[in-house]
């Protein structure tokens, strides 16, 4: 009898793919599903369209009839979740009878697992023995963080499914170094471009406004405005024009090239980076190139600044005091404060930041120092958010102002 693993699936690119979240912890909203967004992203990034982002409870015949769903809809469908070793635990299970297989111990995946838990001194329960299961058709994806191996399913028809332990810390390595690299192998996407750019201190109304309806509403190059926390994204991605005859009359790179130009003069001036950049980034990159270092001070925030360049090399101390501290945000001294931060920590620059939130709004002042070389420069600003995100916003603005003026230094 011919192993289902032994043949070799038909070519398929993979354009379309759906997400299933296993878990009951999901469907009462005890836990919420970071998985799907971070996945639907990846994919949506390489030009594979996500219909749908399912969760589901720890009910075998739920998952198993959402499989079965899927297998017949989509090229890929990826689970997360479920390949714990306690019987509510039944991702493996349902996928198994969604392809009409049987799981069995792997011989191979048993002696990682028993190494593993030796390696730790501990007894392997009999229950993680399911952990060492596999069908015919599956192909077991290393798992560096964890005792749950992933599943690389092979279907027939070249469909794909894919699944994967539900903590991130274990997901994330999988997916990027192992099945990403086997998917692009199919033929992941439609040989979409992508294109992020970061911008700061315009609304995404505004900017949709700018980029006009047209820009937005063209269906080759795709633009849309993302607002996250601390940005505006604004995505571009594009795909080879072809002609009637199906030959490129203009290649990907060209159309996304014409339109990000578009993009960055409409928005000019508000466009800070490109990508995953943070924060963070632009300040660590900004105090190198200035060759500075720098130390913070600030008061309402709850530390918020401090938090966002936490992991900035150049920044050496982070003080952070309490609302009570400075409530009247004109009257605290935010240039001697800035000041007096650098001379104490014993560095170039100095930024002191004081807010105040209320019901409706936040009030900001800051102001970055230089004592060695006489300067200083201040902002004021209102902010529409308030309370804890207010807050944050505060903490950003002070982040945007630091990497504006260290650029001008710089």
């Amino acid at each position: 009898m011919t192993n289902p693993r032994d043949l070799a699936p038909p070519p398929r690119p993979v354009r379309t793919a759906e997400l299933l979240a296993v878990g009951s912890e999901l469907t009462t909203g005890e836990t919420r599903d970071t998985n799907g967004g971070e996945l639907a992203r990846s994919l949506s990034l390489q030009g594979v369209a996500v219909p749908r982002i399912v969760a589901l409870p720890d009910v075998l015949a739920s998952v198993t009839a959402a499989f079965a769903e899927a297998l017949e809809a989509v090229d890929l469908v990826v689970a997360t979740g479920g390949l714990g070793p306690t019987p509510d635990d039944l991702t493996r299970e349902a996928i198994a009878a969604a392809v009409g297989e049987v799981p069995a111990i792997d011989p191979g995946q048993e002696a990682w697992l028993r190494s593993l838990f030796e390696r730790r001194g501990i007894a392997m329960a009999a229950v993680n023995v399911k952990q060492a299961w596999l069908i015919p058709s599956a192909t077991a994806i290393p798992n560096a963080n964890g005792t749950a191996p992933g599943w690389w399913v092979d279907r027939p028809d070249g469909r794909v499914a894919v699944l994967l332990p539900g903590p991130p810390r274990e997901l994330r390595p999988m997916w990027r170094d192992w099945v990403l690299p086997r998917l692009h192998e199919r033929g992941l996407g439609d040989g979409r471009l992508v294109r992020t750019l970061r911008t700061y201190g315009i609304g995404e109304s505004h900017a949709a406004e700018l980029l006009g309806e047209p820009m937005l509403r063209a269906a080759n190059p795709v633009v849309a405005t993302y607002a996250r926390a601390d940005w505006l994204d604004v995505r571009i991605s594009a795909v080879d024009e072809v002609d009637p005859d199906g030959r490129v009359a203009r290649p990907a790179a060209a159309v996304l090239a014409e339109a990000e130009a578009t993009v960055r003069e409409a928005l000019a001036g508000h466009v800070r980076a490109e990508g995953d950049t943070t924060w963070a980034d632009l300040v660590a990159e900004a105090a190198a190139r200035a060759g500075i270092r720098f130390a913070v001070v600030e008061a309402g925030t709850h530390g918020a600044l401090g938090s966002l360049l936490a992991e900035v090399p150049a920044l050496e101390r982070e003080v952070a005091h309490g609302p009570t501290v400075a409530r009247d945000v004109e009257a605290w001294p935010v240039e001697d404060e800035a000041m007096a931060i650098a001379r104490d920590a014993g560095v170039e620059v100095g930024l002191a930041l004081v807010a105040h939130t209320d019901s409706t709004q936040t009030l900001l002042r800051a102001a970055v120092a230089a004592p060695g070389a006489g300067w200083s420069r201040v902002l004021d600003l209102r902010l529409f958010q308030h309370g804890a995100h207010g807050r944050f916003r505060a903490g950003v603005a002070a982040a945007a102002f630091l990497a504006e003026v260290l650029g001008e230094e710089g």
